[in-house]
């Protein structure tokens, strides 16, 4: 009697102690949220682009084929050819419109406004005052971006940060992988192993699909700004490609922003890009995006419009940024664990289970 209470006894503090053990942990793991984002982001990041060092690994020169190291630094290499090439090729057409339109932009927002008033929508609104600030807007917009640069510069050692993380997961990821599974008991390593591999592979269709989508969109739009005529095409075709890397929401930036440079020279050059945009999204919707996204990635609307929005709201940009991957992870792992299997009876009287997602 005496000795199942010492026992009762026991399991009771040691319930408290690992209470207080995880809120301990959890308080940590709050003031430190940032590190962990960091590394978590890294992680993501690495897991990622995994597919591309393989692919890389597998090409082969003679007898000759590069290691997990030298894939990864073939890899970097890469990424930084494009990146000067696009900086010594792109860039300067792009850093030219953003000036001029810097320097045009305190004379054509009120010509815009001017035009707005015209349109029966807004003919009876007074805009006189919207256009008196639009001037003190424009004379403030050097400090701001002088604080925008001020803040970024600080968010470089992040960056730099992620990168390196990101290098050391490829590089001894493997290691590392094996450790988080010696967590769980070993009858269920295996089960969890398939399901991350599942994740990791939709994880790596998720980015070339979505490098296409980002490359097919600027292109589109460089070319449609180009034949119409409207100012700062190139630098509106680079920000409808890099935008289109948040789903759905950087799309509607973007466009937003095109409209608003187009319209300032002309109506008709507005329309002409709305038009475009419209029967884009909807070869993008109805064959690019089921074609490329859907089918490898396999995560419906509205699942990607909920993670943005959670993403948004818990780490803004790059939050929004990494949210369809996490779904997808998170995804692969309730429906491994928490989703229960559909019980459908068969004309035959047989049972047959089919997994609701």
């Amino acid at each position: 009697m005496n000795e199942g209470r010492q026992n009762r006894i026991r399991s009771v503090r040691g319930d408290i102690a690992f209470a207080f053990v995880v809120a301990i942990g959890l308080y940590i793991a709050w003031l430190i949220h940032d590190v962990l984002f960091i590394v978590y982001v890294s992680g993501l990041f690495a897991v990622v682009l995994m597919p591309v060092v393989n692919g890389l690994r597998h090409i082969q020169i003679g007898n000759w084929k590069p290691s997990r190291a030298i894939a990864i630094l073939l890899l970097f290499l890469i990424v930084g050819g494009l990146t000067a090439l696009f900086f010594g090729i792109a860039l300067p057409p792009v850093a030219s419109d953003l000036n001029q339109f810097a320097r045009e932009l305190p004379v054509r927002g009120p010509q815009l406004l001017l035009r707005a008033q015209q349109l029966p929508l807004v003919r009876h609104l007074d805009l006189s005052s919207l256009s008196a600030k639009l001037q003190d807007i424009a004379s403030a917009s050097a400090s701001y971006l002088l604080i925008s640069i001020r803040t970024g510069a600080g968010k470089l050692f992040d960056i730099l940060t992620g990168v390196i993380l990101t290098v050391y997961f490829m590089l001894e990821g493997e290691a590392a992988y094996a450790w988080f599974l010696s967590f769980f008991p070993a009858n269920q390593r295996v089960r969890l192993d398939l399901v991350l591999s599942r994740a990791e592979v939709r994880m790596g269709k998720w980015l070339l699909g979505q490098g296409s989508l980002m490359l097919i969109l600027g292109l589109v739009s460089t070319i449609t700004f180009l034949f119409l005529k409207v100012r700062y095409a190139y630098a509106l075709g680079v920000l409808m490609g890099v935008f289109n890397l948040v789903p759905i929401v950087g799309a509607l930036i973007s466009v937003s922003i095109a409209l608003i440079v187009a319209a300032i020279d002309s109506w008709g050059h507005a329309l002409g890009v709305l038009i475009v945009y419209l029967v884009y999204a909807q070869l993008e919707n109805s064959i690019l995006t089921p074609r490329i996204m859907k089918s490898s990635v396999g995560l419906s609307g509205l699942a990607v419009l909920i993670a943005l929005l959670l993403g948004a709201s818990l780490a803004g940009v790059a939050g929004a940024l990494v949210s369809v991957p996490t779904a997808v992870l998170v995804g692969e792992l309730l429906d491994e664990y928490l989703v229960k299997p559909k019980v459908i009876a068969t004309d035959s009287a047989e049972v047959e289970t089919v997994s609701i997602l």
